[in-house]
């Protein structure tokens, strides 16, 4: 049976618009070999979980 990759959305929240570091956490998690989701700049608190619990993440980072 094949082990499921762990699943992460990483998210930039507020209104700050920089991304660069959520961008490079999202690589590095790539590069490790777990499945990145990432919404994109000024999400709500509200947007990332609905996102996290439709994607079945196991983890959230912002």
């Amino acid at each position: 049976m094949e082990k499921r990759k762990t699943r992460v959305v990483v998210a930039k929240p507020g209104l700050d618009g920089h991304d660069r570091g959520a961008k490079v956490v999202a690589r590095a998690l790539r590069d490790a070999g777990v499945e990145v989701i990432y919404t994109g700049l000024r999400q709500s608190p509200e947007s990332i979980v609905e996102t996290a619990i439709q994607e079945g993440a196991d983890a959230i980072g912002i």
